[in-house]
């Protein structure tokens, strides 16, 4: 079982017919949920993750407690801008308090839209974990060359 960090390829068509609205005061509403361990996965994510259905299928969410809520956090949206020629999107940072438990990586997810379709799913290179303390998330710089989403 894996994570391979990728924007989802139905997001990309999902943007065109205008099921994701980014901007911060108007726009949905994007979560975010923490994966398993590598060794307590059961499930593949990658490309063709389609939706947060898919991760809680596979019983490979975190499990609620331990400062950690099923559903994950909501993230603050930055509304997209264009960097050079490119569309950047940004969050501000998110963290999880008291915090006790191990994860590998998180899907990004759409929890305004039908189905909870997936933006994307992040591997965080290993697992990481966290003993009763603050597991925070800090995205990169927002711009064309660093942003975690970006459309060239």
């Amino acid at each position: 079982m894996a994570i391979t960090s990728a924007i989802a390829n139905s997001f990309k068509q999902e943007i065109l017919v205008g099921t994701h609205n980014f901007t911060a005061s108007s726009g949905n509403t994007f979560k975010i949920a923490l994966i398993k361990a590598n060794a307590s996965q059961s499930g593949t994510y990658n490309a063709g993750t389609t939706n947060y259905s898919v991760v809680t299928g596979n019983s490979d969410e975190l499990a609620n407690g331990s400062g950690y809520t099923t559903g994950g956090n909501t993230l603050v949206s930055v509304t997209p801008v264009l960097d050079s020629n490119t569309a950047v999107c940004d969050f501000a940072n998110t963290s999880w308090s008291s915090a006790t438990f191990t994860t590998r990586g998180c899907i990004i997810y759409n929890d305004s839209a039908s189905g909870d379709p997936a933006v994307m799913v992040i591997d965080f290179g290993a697992d990481y974990s966290v003993s009763g303390g603050t597991f925070e998330i800090q995205w990169p710089t927002n711009d064309n060359s660093n942003a975690i989403l970006r459309i060239a």
